[in-house]
């Protein structure tokens, strides 16, 4: 008995992928034709050897992602491809044997052999959610069914570029807090640890009243350093359970809804989605999806559970026969300012253009906010700073100023 890896279709002409172990290939053939699946290839698996379990130890540890940039570039090469006249699965194979990540090559691998298989690139792209979300492949989908597939690769380079601009503009604005804070936690955990007990030892000597600031410092270094496994525990713990608390859809929902309340940041976060949301739609319903699909894509897509909630209100709305704007104003998501935009989209039938319009609206205000997002939060860092500094000033200097006046009066 050999194992081999076989892929396959089943009756409904879903993709099946599996091993098994079998006497040949064509004895496994017969066996999955008797359960009404179409063999498309069987390979015969070497039996595991010291080489292969490191092979195996490798590719586990492989990384399985593909990057934002790697999308941007793929899209980029597409569009120039297609836009030349190079056949699209010749032009997936070229893309697939140059890429430099292992596992981007593996799925366009794929997508090339489904392509071969009779599929469209759309039902290609969508069997492989992880790199390619509903929106490419809705994107996809329309540049197939309206002969424009290099436009549809150009948009979506576009927008991906769009959304690694966004990313980089709000990883430079946190990277100051974000090192800040993490200063603060080195520092409280080295102060409390080392520097109190070192004080302690010497206050004790001295068996005087210490004031309340030192006996306040004294018992939270002794908390630290009697019970620092209970507060790792807990903190472990407690972010174990949060990141399990938003993987369930009930948590993630709530916690889209929190991050959208939270101070200074909460105002950025709704923005950087209804931005993400106007410029989508404007994309979608300019590309010819109807305005029902686009609605239900975007709910999807916006990145944010709560707005997509809102958003798929807006649809049932439009379902029930009424307007855009009357919508979107009960959803409670835009200013007047961007409903007066949309309205004048809707009755004018230039609707993608005044969305694009308010997508920059939303993008100029995100780009000021993420400016003045070190401004706003830095005075914050600087009175936590500066109340941490005071309480070891008063813990630790004051007794030893109340030692040495002793001191001088005892001569």
């Amino acid at each position: 008995m050999s194992l081999y890896r076989f892929t396959g279709r089943d009756a409904q002409g879903g993709k099946i992928i599996g091993s098994r172990e079998a006497g040949s290939a064509d004895s496994l053939a017969s066996e999955l034709l008797a359960e009404r699946i179409t063999p498309l290839t069987i390979e015969e698996q070497a039996q595991a050897s010291d080489s292969d379990v490191f092979a195996q130890l490798k590719e586990s540890l492989r990384r399985k992602h593909v990057d934002l940039e790697e999308l941007i570039i793929f899209c980029r090469q597409m569009y120039s491809l297609s836009k030349a006249g190079v056949p699209i699965i010749r032009a997936i194979g070229g893309l697939a044997e140059s890429s430099r990540n292992l596992y981007l090559r593996e799925v366009l691998q794929a997508v090339r052999s489904d392509l071969e298989g009779g599929q469209g690139m759309a039902v290609a792209l969508n069997a492989h959610p992880k790199v390619f979300n509903t929106l490419f492949v809705s994107m996809i989908s329309v540049g197939e069914n309206t002969g424009q597939l290099d436009q549809a690769f150009r948009q979506l380079s576009v927008y991906l570029e769009l959304e690694r601009e966004t990313r980089k503009r709000i990883k430079q604005a946190t990277r100051y807090p974000l090192f800040v804070l993490s200063a603060m936690a080195v520092a409280l955990v080295v102060i409390n640890l080392f520097v109190i007990p070192a004080f302690s030892k010497v206050f004790a000597q001295f068996k005087a009243d210490l004031p309340w600031a030192t006996q306040i410092l004294i018992g939270t270094s002794q908390f630290f350093q009697d019970f620092w496994w209970l507060l790792a525990l807990l903190f472990g713990g407690s972010l174990f359970g949060f990141f399990k608390w938003i993987e369930t859809d009930a948590g993630a929902l709530k916690w889209d809804q929190i991050k959208l309340r939270l101070p200074i940041v909460g105002g950025i976060f709704e923005r950087i989605a209804l931005a993400r949301f106007t410029r989508t739609f404007a994309m979608m319903y300019r590309a010819g999806v109807p305005l029902l699909q686009t609605l239900s894509i975007n709910s999807a897509s916006v990145g944010n559970r709560y707005i997509g909630q809102a958003i798929l209100a807006m649809r049932e709305g439009i379902e029930r026969g009424e307007a855009l704007t009357r919508t979107a104003s009960a959803s409670g998501l835009f200013t007047p300012l961007v409903l007066q935009m949309m309205a004048v989209g809707e009755e004018t039938g230039a609707l993608d253009d005044l969305f694009v319009e308010v997508a920059d609206f939303y993008e100029q205000e995100v780009d000021y906010d993420l400016k003045q997002l070190a401004d706003a939060i830095e005075p914050i860092l600087i009175v936590a700073m500066g109340i941490m500094v005071l309480v070891l000033a008063l813990g630790v200097f004051l007794p030893m100023w109340e030692l040495a006046s002793a001191a001088k009066g005892g001569r």
